[in-house]
């Protein structure tokens, strides 16, 4: 009788192991599917962003206009807030986007295919992203602005 004791033992704590691991297994897999979720979203915004950026600026050079444009952002991604940035360099415009109240710089980037300078950052909130491109004829200008 008293081998079957140990036994049991050894068998529930062996059970209570695994189940521990199967747990832990089953919400890594759950946080690492909302994460690529969350960075999913974050790249259609910059991608929208971009879009509507490389439309604005082909009308301005063709049209030599100013135009403005009222951005469809949702206030947040999950629970949390986010930022795009509009940039440029001497060989590029980007948009980069990124979790949280505070602009960084962020790997998460999409380029506009558009020679243009560019500059500007919307918190998301509640206030409306605005996208205004500006062309004096040889030059073309990006300005992105709003949220709270």
């Amino acid at each position: 009788m008293p081998t079957m004791i140990p036994s049991y033992v050894y068998t529930l704590f062996a059970s209570l192991i695994v189940g521990s691991i199967v747990i832990c297994a089953c919400t890594l897999s759950t946080l690492n599917l909302k994460n690529e979720a969350t960075q999913q979203q974050l790249s259609n915004i910059a991608e929208y962003v971009a879009t509507e950026s490389l439309d604005l600026t082909s009308h301005a050079k063709a049209d030599n206009l100013t135009a403005t444009l009222s951005l469809t952002l949702p206030t947040s991604i999950g629970d949390q807030r986010y930022w795009i940035q509009i940039k440029n360099d001497t060989a590029r415009t980007w948009v980069e986007v990124g979790l949280g109240t505070t602009p960084v710089n962020s790997q998460q980037r999409t380029y506009i295919p558009a020679d243009a300078a560019a500059s500007g950052t919307y918190l998301s909130g509640l206030g409306v992203a605005t996208l205004e491109c500006t062309s004096n004829g040889s030059e073309v200008y990006l300005s992105l602005s709003g949220g709270s």
